[in-house]
């Protein structure tokens, strides 16, 4: 087979996500899309080298195999790094705080899962390799994807005119002081709210965040003060102090909005690691407007990141649910 197939096709999947990228950037398929050119664009090359037998051929895929395991290995490590700092600096009473920890501790089982099928004369332990590895290339793809479209959509979300910046709440410290990544959100409106003043505009800051059992005043009401102390205005500062969750901010917000500029535009404010699902979720929420990020901790985003990819994962139950058991099924067959 030649690389005109592959090549093809990658075009095809390039087109697809122009189209849909200019229709509406708030779609996880654009960031999908992106991946299928790069897959066919990197098969294609394989297939090319492969129609060439020669020693150096056997030699260039003997390196990218060595340099994938040792890519592998030094993102392991990596993360578990990250997770035993995430922990000491952020407790481990909630689970969250791990999964950097236990996605190193993950990959570095898939290795050996590998190495052991490939040494071991076992059907049973092939097919389970098989099936097992065939779902993490996929889960992997998927990621890879995932942090690839969210830096990209951080860096291409439209300017113009807003009637609303909405910051989107996190949960308050000591039940009523605001802490540095919801600080951080703030800053980033503040900044926002100041630049669109400026052109002229009289954007409304809608502050989303309801009370948490353990806290002493909703999240709202502790970021109009944080912003009313920084300068702005109260009558500038609208509350949302009902919702739990990132689709109830953004499903009340919209309510507001509605009510109180019918056809308005927004923009969404949030941490850079959440920007894309909040994307996705105002997408679906009807929220005319795109999100964007404030910084976040170096040490904070790789955790926090793949607690967002499992969010969107999760949002997409029947996709990627046939998807892993269909390719457990023809990998363990095809490790047999």
């Amino acid at each position: 087979m030649s690389y005109l197939p592959y090549g093809l096709a990658a075009a095809v999947a390039l087109l697809v996500f122009l189209r849909r990228f200019r229709g509406d950037r708030r779609r996880f398929g654009n960031g999908v899309l992106l991946g299928l050119v790069t897959l066919f664009l990197a098969a294609g090359s394989i297939v090319e080298l492969h129609r060439h037998p020669h020693p150096v051929a056997r030699v260039i895929t003997g390196a990218l195999l060595v340099a994938v395991v040792l890519s592998a290995l030094a993102v392991a490590g990596f993360l578990l790094v990250n997770g035993v700092r995430m922990i000491h600096r952020e407790g481990h009473r909630n689970p969250m705080n791990a999964l950097s920890l236990l996605a190193g501790a993950g990959i570095l089982s898939l290795l050996g899962l590998a190495a052991l099928a490939a040494f071991a004369d076992s059907g049973p332990l092939r097919a389970v390799a098989g099936g097992v590895l065939l779902v993490a290339g996929y889960l992997s793809f998927l990621f890879v994807c995932f942090l690839g479209y969210a830096l990209l959509y951080q860096r291409v979300v439209p300017g113009g005119q807003v009637d609303f910046v909405v910051v989107l709440g996190a949960g308050l410290t000591e039940g009523s002081t605001v802490p540095p990544l919801l600080a951080s959100r703030l800053d980033r409106a503040l900044t926002l709210y100041r630049r669109q003043a400026a052109r002229g505009g009289h954007p409304v800051l809608l502050v989303s965040g309801g009370k948490g059992s353990d806290e002493q005043l909703s999240e709202a009401e502790a970021m109009s003060r944080y912003l009313v102390a920084h300068g702005v205005p109260e009558e500038h500062v609208v509350q949302e102090g009902s919702s739990a969750s990132t689709s109830e901010n953004l499903e009340f917000s919209r309510e507001l909005m509605e009510r109180l500029r019918p056809g308005y535009r927004c923009v969404v404010v949030t941490n850079d690691f959440h920007a894309l699902r909040a994307a996705i979720t105002a997408r679906r929420a009807d929220v005319r407007g795109d999100a964007t990020g404030a910084p976040t901790a170096a040490y904070y985003w790789p955790s926090a990141t793949l607690r967002e990819f499992a969010a969107v994962l999760v949002s997409y139950p029947v996709t990627n649910t046939v998807a892993c058991a269909v390719l457990a099924a023809v990998g363990a067959m095809a490790g047999r």
